[in-house]
This record gives C-alpha cells, sequence and structure tokens, in this order.
C-alpha cells in the first residue's frame, strides 16, 4: 500500500534527536520475517526490518507508541484477539523522521516461533509475513540506512526454492499419444561382443559404435526409411568372477580412469568383496524419416485373405513384402495397402511396420554373438491370420519416407498420428514430393517377375537363448 505521509507537525517533536541518529531509546520495530512474491518489502510499498512501529490497530481498539511490555505486551494482545476472532490488523510505522508507510493484514500463530506467538501476513501478498521486535531507535535508523546493503546480501543468499506438483500422467499418455500408453521414441541397443567363445574377454568399445554404425547405414541402403537421431553408451550392471574378472579393466583407483576411454567391460570389487562388472553397451535412437502413421484394416464376413505378405530384412525390420493385385475388394485394397506400397516401391523404400495391433514389432537388441533379436515372422503372420478369422480389424503402423505422401482410405486416426508422432527433421534428409503421388507405375518385367516368383527363401538368424527355429517356406506361405 502506498505510503501515508503525515504533516511535518506530527513527527517535529525530538525530531532533532532522531535526525543526528537516533536515541537509545527502547521503541517497537518490524522484523521480516518472509519477503512478499514479488519482493516489494524492499521497494517502500511494505513494511521493512527496522521500521519503527507507530500505532496498532485491531477491530475497535487502537494502540499507539510507546508500547507497553514492547513484544511481549503486543503479543499478549495479539493473542487475545485470535482467541476472540478478531485477526484483521492496521500497523503504521516510521522510517526516518518524517516518512510513514501501512500495512494492513491478518494475524496468524507464528508456530515457528513458539507457542502463543504471533506473525502479521499480508491480505494482498499472503506471502509476506512480519513479526514485531525490541530495539533501540538508533539501531532501527541504522538498519533503515543499511537497507541497500541488506538487499544485496539477501539477493546473494536468496535461494531459489523448488518443489513437487502433481501431473495428470494417465491422461496424458491417453490424450497426447498416437497409441495409448506407448512412446514413439525408437533405439537398438547394442551389447559388446565376445572376442572368445566363452565370453571371457569383449571388444572394445569402438567396435560396438562401428556395429552401430554399420547397422544404420545397411538399414537404409536396404531401404529402410529411418533417420539416425542419436547414439549413448550405457551402463549395465552384472556380477562376474573368475577369468572374466580378472580379464577386466580395473576400476579402484583413479589411475585406472584413464584405461576406461575404451573399454567395454570394466569391474570393481563391492563392499562385500563381490566382484561387479559394468558393461558399456550402446544404443542407438533412431526416427523414421516422414513419421509413423496408423492404417486400419477393416474386415468384412466374406474376406478368406488379407491380400499382403510380409518379411523380415536382416537388420530385423518387418515389411510388406508383396500385396496382391487386381482385387479392388482384398483388405490390403479397401486400407489403402496397396497404394502405399506402390508408393514404396516407386520411391525405392520399404514399407516398414512398426507396430501390429499397437506392439511395436522394430528389433531392439543385438547380443554379445552379434544376433539381432527381433520378431518372427511365422508368429506375426499367424496373428494376423486370427484377425481375419475373428473379423477384428487391424491396425498397422508404418513408417513413412515422406510426410507429404497421401493415403487413400487411411482413417480418420492418420491426422492425429501424423501431428502427435512426427518430429521435425533438418532441411537435408528431407525428401522432395514428387507430381501425383498417387499415380500408380507399371513395375519393370524383371520385378514383377520377382514378386510372382516360384519360391523365395527367407533367411532365419540364432541368437543364443532368443534364437527362432528355422522354417523354410515359399512365398505363398507368408500370405495372411
Amino acid at each position: 500500500m502506498p505510503y501515508m505521509n503525515r504533516s511535518n507537525s506530527s513527527s517535529s517533536s525530538g525530531s532533532s534527536t532522531r535526525a543526528g541518529g537516533g536515541s537509545d531509546k527502547p521503541v517497537l520495530s518490524i522484523q521480516c520475517i518472509k519477503g512478499s512474491s514479488r519482493a516489494d518489502e524492499w521497494t517502500g510499498d511494505l513494511l521493512q526490518t527496522g521500521d519503527i512501529v507507530e500505532e496498532v490497530t485491531i477491530g475497535n481498539l487502537t494502540i499507539r507508541a510507546p508500547f507497553n511490555k514492547g513484544k511481549n505486551g503486543l503479543q499478549k494482545i495479539m493473542h487475545d484477539s485470535f482467541k476472540n476472532k478478531y485477526t484483521s490488523i492496521q500497523v503504521i510505522v516510521r522510517r526516518g523522521s518524517y516518512e510513514f508507510a501501512q500495512l494492513q493484514a491478518c494475524i496468524v500463530p507464528n508456530e515457528a516461533a513458539g507457542k502463543k506467538q504471533y506473525m502479521l501476513r499480508a491480505i494482498d501478498d499472503p506471502n509476506y509475513a512480519v513479526g514485531f521486535s525490541d530495539r533501540t531507535e538508533s539501531e532501527c535508523f541504522q538498519l533503515q540506512a543499511s537497507r541497500i546493503d541488506r538487499m544485496v546480501n539477501e539477493l546473494e543468499r536468496m535461494p531459489l526454492q523448488d518443489g513437487y506438483v502433481s501431473y495428470p500422467w494417465e491422461k496424458r499418455m491417453v490424450e497426447m499419444l498416437s497409441v495409448p500408453n506407448s512412446s514413439s521414441f525408437y533405439s537398438m541397443l547394442l551389447l559388446p561382443r565376445s572376442s572368445d567363445k566363452v565370453s571371457y574377454r569383449y571388444n572394445d568399445l569402438e567396435d560396438t559404435l562401428a556395429r552401430a554404425n554399420a547397422w544404420l547405414n545397411s538399414s537404409q541402403a536396404s531401404g529402410v526409411p529411418i533417420v539416425f537421431m542419436n547414439i549413448q553408451t550405457e551402463s549395465l550392471l552384472t556380477k562376474i568372477s573368475g577369468e572374466t574378472a580378472s580379464c577386466t579393466v580395473n576400476a579402484g583407483s583413479l589411475s585406472d580412469l584413464s584405461n576406461l576411454a575404451s573399454a567395454s567391460l570394466y569391474g570393481f570389487e563391492d563392499y562385500h568383496g563381490v566382484d561387479i562388472g559394468v558393461v558399456r553397451a550402446v544404443r542407438l535412437w533412431f526416427s523414421p524419416l516422414g513419421g509413423e502413421i496408423p492404417i486400419e484394416i477393416k474386415l468384412k464376413e466374406n474376406d478368406t485373405k488379407l491380400g499382403f505378405a510380409i518379411s523380415r530384412t536382416e537388420e530385423g525390420f518387418i515389411y510388406i513384402s508383396s500385396v496382391i493385385e487386381g482385387d479392388d475388394e482384398a483388405p490390403s485394397s479397401r486400407s489403402g495397402l496397396s497404394n502405399l506400397y506402390k508408393e514404396a516401391k516407386r520411391e525405392c523404400k520399404l514399407l516398414i511396420v512398426s507396430r501390429i495391433s499397437n506392439q511395436k514389432v522394430l528389433p531392439w537388441m543385438v547380443s554379445p554373438s552379434g544376433a539381432i533379436r527381433c520378431f518372427d515372422t511365422v508368429s506375426l503372420s499367424q496373428k494376423l491370420s486370427l484377425h481375419r478369422h475373428a473379423k477384428v480389424s487391424i491396425i498397422l503402423h508404418i513408417f513413412l519416407w515422406d510426410r507429404c505422401v497421401e493415403i487413400p482410405g487411411s482413417g480418420s486416426i492418420r491426422s492425429r498420428a501424423i501431428s502427435t508422432n512426427v518430429i521435425p527433421l533438418p532441411p537435408e534428409v528431407q525428401l522432395a514430393r514428387r507430381p501425383n503421388e498417387n499415380q500408380v507405375l507399371p513395375l519393370p518385367p524383371d520385378q514383377e517377375q520377382t514378386d510372382h516368383g516360384s519360391e523365395i527363401k527367407l533367411e532365419r538368424d540364432t541368437a543364443g537363448e532368443f534364437s527362432f527355429r528355422l522354417h523354410d517356406f515359399s512365398l505363398p506361405n507368408n500370405w495372411v
């Protein structure tokens, strides 16, 4: 509240003594307990430490200086008023000889000061609170004169407060994600490769980084529309013993740190004498080049096949390898999947399936033996066939190579997926849109022969305990 300027006559008595630095007579002064949210206590709009209390009004009771028994006397009056539910208070203070200010506040308990102790909390800013203190007039003048210095000191020691606030995670994870409770972050975790059959020794970190780079380049070269986002090392704890412990780099002292720069496995001993190993894996983050969209395949009672086949690349990606031709009533044609497949083929890209029924089906790990952990095409084909038999719609999420691709019949969920998931990419990785994107070009004879050839054998990888059973099957067995 602005200053209250009284007339000079109201403060002329004893002014000569105060002008000389104040007297040693006891006065009741203000003690700032907690600052306002805007730090107005330093601007003069609010009371400051060292202000001399001249008048206190509680309800119909007005008390003027000098105050009987000082702070203790006023605390007793505030206690009685608080008990009687009279909590509104007005305080008028003096700064120097002629400057006055006032505060409208309410009386609240000051639990930090003890029982039956009270403070004032400003009505217009509940964060601001003041109390009372017994001082001499000269001490108050010194505090008032040192306001700038105290302001600088307060600035230097003022801490920033932090805390926890609630957040509606469940609601946001449903509303803000195209697939509820599932992220659109994709990564491949590469474990260091063992350099011997018994896995006592592992190749260094550079070897793991090189394999991550090779996997990314090979995926892109084969037509997988992904772009590099980031790469990082990831530490995994494991228990080691015997020969493995003796072969690892020891991290027991600072002198050993230089040896850890390129080590993919190092160890240390805990308080119980157990050898702990730290495996430095590499996590490669990637993103779809043109975003990820859902394609809804609705099924009818007379559908006998879905009209497309799936395969897997050497890098572990599931993709649409073939679509049925000349059947506009096939589920793949009705959903627009056939047109999208032709567009991808024209752009020399693979139509990568990232999710089936909202479950991610991308490769996600490379074992120490070098095998890629990914999904089996046989089990995926079986699940898709069960969808057809049960007449339950299928939602396939597809990686796009160009976010400007038009997808006829993809459904209303496409716009939400694009707006939610597409990560802006730098100009150098954005593809220009060709004219007439929906035009379907005739396939060259060699490609037609490949698509409708007699037999294509898909290779299966073995990944130790994650290996798939070997199956040899021709292309028609891949159709769902």
